[in-house]
């Protein structure tokens, strides 16, 4: 319901819907600067405006009254975030700048409305037959604007579009992957049934796998039936809702959060699996902080926090995975995504699941959990600043001699499959998962050799 403006989750009011509360974070800063030390706006920027620190000093001069929230000084200052979470692991106090920056923006839109291109899209979020129709007309047109890029396994702008959009990192030189011309929940079964299946696990997908990466959902999918678990892929949820989350849209991200609870709820499932951190995140932390007070969802949002796990972890902590036999020969890294370390504290796990596989080397960076600049949108919103963080991650995994770069998170898969080809040395991108799914592929087939 909607009250003075707030839209409140059933309940009372969090911070999210009204700034007061956020005052109690705010206090626990002690201006220190520790954070500067691992910010990667401020590394690259230099600025104080960049780091948490001069953040939480305009979030103090707004609650104060000396500063306007929607000027637009402030505003660009407050978006200029990858909302990592980095600084939050070097702080002594334990501030949870997140819940800051996520309680400004959130402000901001209350009182400035959300940016005309962005309700847009946001609202298509929430028209999920309308978005999927979407995706699938830009994936048979993406021909149009981009080309093949067959060295990369990418497609790549093609001109005018790339003069057009080189500003926002669209030139000539930028490697994506490309649209999936059939969405991966399309032509999985919805239930992918087991002989003497040991437990159920429903498998959220986000938006990433299911349009960008069907492959990574096929390999989550193999690991499962390699390891008893019945796997249910309900078709009707929807996006996580963090993109929506980050830039200030609670009523969106509580509305996409209801609906993906119901959906899940249905399914029957002991457990809720993910294969991305930022989803992950998402529904063990978020639906819970923003839906707690809500009588009907707030409960359910609680139940599915505690049974949502990382593959990683629900393979190496809950089942006990089988160990791969089949021969994987790659020189290996591994870069922590933001969110699936520092959201759902998953770090060792998928290195646990890399090392057991036969045949791969396993080469640990120098900062492994180092930001690699995506941050969903800010790669677009402040290119210059995500290149530049992404050219020092690609520098560290240089330096291990690895031929395959893998993480846990298809956003991150993005960046890097760009940054890799600009700065790097050819090392393919894959999610951890996928080398797991391949080893038992080779166990079957009794093929030995580099990984596809």
């Amino acid at each position: 319901m909607t009250i003075a403006g707030v839209e409140k989750s059933r309940g009372t009011a969090t911070l999210y819907d009204e700034l007061g509360p956020v005052r109690e974070e705010l206090n626990k800063c002690m201006k220190c600067g520790n954070c500067m030390a691992v910010c990667p706006v401020y590394l690259t920027d230099k600025a104080e405006a960049g780091v948490a620190r001069g953040k939480i000093a305009v979030a103090e001069a707004v609650l104060s009254g000396e500063l306007d929230i929607v000027d637009p000084d402030v505003v660009a200052m407050l978006f200029n975030c990858l909302v990592c979470k980095s600084c939050m692991q070097n702080c002594p106090t334990k501030v949870n700048f997140d819940r800051i920056m996520l309680a400004l923006r959130a402000a901001i839109v209350r009182k400035k409305g959300l940016h005309p291109l962005k309700n847009m899209i946001f609202s298509l979020l929430k028209q999920p037959k309308l978005f999927d129709a979407g995706m699938k007309v830009g994936a048979a047109l993406q021909g149009l604007a981009f080309r093949d890029d067959p060295s990369k396994k990418a497609i790549s702008p093609r001109s005018p579009f790339a003069f057009v959009g080189k500003n926002y990192g669209f030139d000539l030189h930028r490697s994506l992957p490309e649209l999936a011309p059939t969405p991966f929940r399309d032509w999985v079964p919805e239930v992918v049934k087991v002989k003497d299946a040991k437990t159920r696990a429903a498998f959220f997908t986000g938006c990433s796998v299911n349009y960008f990466y069907p492959q990574v959902g096929e390999d989550v999918v193999e690991v499962f039936k390699e390891n008893r678990v019945q796997i249910n892929i309900p078709k009707d949820q929807q996006c996580c809702g963090i993109a929506v989350f980050v830039h200030g849209d609670v009523k969106t991200v509580r509305e996409l959060a209801r609906k993906n609870l119901d959906a899940v709820e249905k399914s029957g499932a002991e457990y809720l699996v993910t294969a991305c951190g930022s989803c992950g995140g998402a529904w063990q932390h978020e639906y819970s902080e923003l839906l707690g007070d809500d009588p009907v969802y707030g409960p359910k949002a609680a139940y599915w926090s505690a049974r949502t796990y990382d593959i990683s972890t629900f393979l190496t902590k809950v089942i006990d995975y089988r160990l791969p036999t089949g021969k994987v020969e790659a020189v290996v890294t591994y870069h922590d995504s933001c969110h699936l370390k520092k959201t759902m504290k998953v770090s060792q796990e998928p290195r646990q699941i890399l090392m057991s596989i036969p045949g791969v080397k396993f080469k640990e960076m120098a900062k492994p959990d180092a930001c690699c600049g995506s941050g969903g949108s800010y790669l677009l919103t402040h290119y210059d600043t995500s290149k530049e963080i992404a050219q020092r991650k690609v520098a560290d995994i240089n330096q291990t001699q690895a031929d395959q770069v893998t993480t846990g998170c298809p956003a991150c898969m993005m960046q890097l499959l760009d940054h890799v080809g600009r700065f790097g040395r050819g090392q393919k991108i894959a999610h951890y998962i996928s080398l797991l799914a391949e080893s038992y592929r080779r166990e079957k087939s009794g093929g030995n050799g580099n990984v596809r």
